[in-house]
């Protein structure tokens, strides 16, 4: 078992890089857990950099107006993790979202941020110090826990989406949409947020046409998020309809062919012809691992017990992002409580005599 650490944060997405920057700066020391390069993770949304690593343009987040920052990201980011997807010649007027991920990590190591690539698998808050255990590297002692794992990917839950995931159902668009199988096809996209449009708007660069299928009759989608649906000659709606079955083929090489939908006003049912399914219905916040140590709400995210402060139930163990906001889910809002985890964390030790 290690040293004790003064904070350890888990979690890599916009909260958890800025959390590491500003406990970083206070001379905290921190260690950060971006989550492992695994199939699972890569499944279920939780690969390093969090969500907005499966994220084209950030259009909404201040202080990246333009997407012309090739230059800067070359000076900025050392080669070896200039791996982001797309190009950024492909997007003129915002940031993308594996940018933006990459800049933050930057930013943090640069003040002294340690990372490790693992995944935290289970922890012990009782104890002073607590325990945390990672899945491949052992256990680590820490007086202060920023918890900042974000959300999964919701799905349907029924059997023939499972029996095809990975061979055309997908809950990332900008992971899967440039596969051969979607290219000059047919898809659908499952859901009426925001994401449902961005999911459904990314396809058309690659989809001969995608069926937004919404269970109500209006999207719950922002009205410049509704108006890009409306004004996309490849996007149609597909209202008042549910999901009852994926249908495909055996072989592996084919996979999905079709989506059995269902009218929830006449209950009729109907075959759209198409080779993928994408999911956007929404998240499930990452905290199984914690073994219920930490109070959440009925939903299951993590409670903050303070008003506007990112203490948890747990002594010394904070929560910022997804994981603790069911309500804004913005990449910015979540920067904001990483901040904000930080100072709590640092008040919390410096409250405890450690400097």
């Amino acid at each position: 078992m290690s040293d004790v650490e003064n904070c350890i944060i888990i979690g890599s997405g916009p909260a958890g890089w800025s959390a590491a920057i500003y406990a970083a700066r206070a001379n905290l020391r921190p260690l950060l857990f971006e989550g492992a390069m695994t199939e699972e993770n890569r499944v279920m949304g939780r690969f390093p950099m969090g969500q907005l690593a499966q994220t084209t343009e950030v259009e909404n987040y201040a202080g990246f107006p333009s997407g012309r920052l090739k230059e800067f990201i070359d000076s900025a980011i050392d080669p070896s993790r200039q791996y982001m997807y797309p190009p950024v010649e492909e997007h003129p007027h915002a940031v993308t979202g594996p940018e933006l991920m990459e800049l933050m990590r930057q930013q943090a190591t640069n003040f002294g941020t340690r990372v490790i690539t693992d995944d935290i698998v289970s922890v012990d808050f009782s104890k002073k110090p607590m325990v945390l255990n990672s899945s491949e590297n052992g256990s680590f002692q820490t007086r202060t826990v920023i918890l900042a794992t974000g959300a999964s990917a919701n799905y349907l839950g029924i059997p023939s989406e499972e029996k095809f995931r990975n061979r055309g159902v997908s809950a990332c668009a900008v992971c899967d949409g440039a596969l051969p199988r979607f290219r000059n096809k047919p898809l659908v996209v499952v859901g009426g947020g925001d994401s449902a449009v961005e999911e459904a708007s990314y396809l058309t660069k690659y989809a001969s046409k995608v069926y937004l299928i919404l269970r109500r009759g209006e999207m719950r989608a922002s009205k410049i998020m509704q108006e890009r649906a409306f004004s996309n000659p490849k996007i149609e709606l597909v209202k008042f309809s549910v999901v009852d079955e994926v249908l495909g083929d055996e072989d592996p090489r084919i996979g999905v062919t079709g989506v059995r939908i269902r009218n929830v006003q006449n209950d009729q049912t109907s075959t759209l012809e198409a080779t993928g399914m994408f999911l956007a219905i929404g998240h499930t916040p990452n905290t199984k691992f914690l073994g219920g140590q930490v109070q959440t709400h009925a939903n299951g995210y993590i409670a903050w017990t303070q008003p506007y402060r990112t203490i948890t139930s747990a002594e010394g163990v904070f929560a910022a992002g997804d994981v603790a906001d069911d309500y804004y889910r913005q990449a910015i809002t979540s920067a904001g409580t990483g901040c904000m985890a930080a100072l709590d964390a640092e008040r919390y030790l410096a409250h405890a005599g450690v400097h």
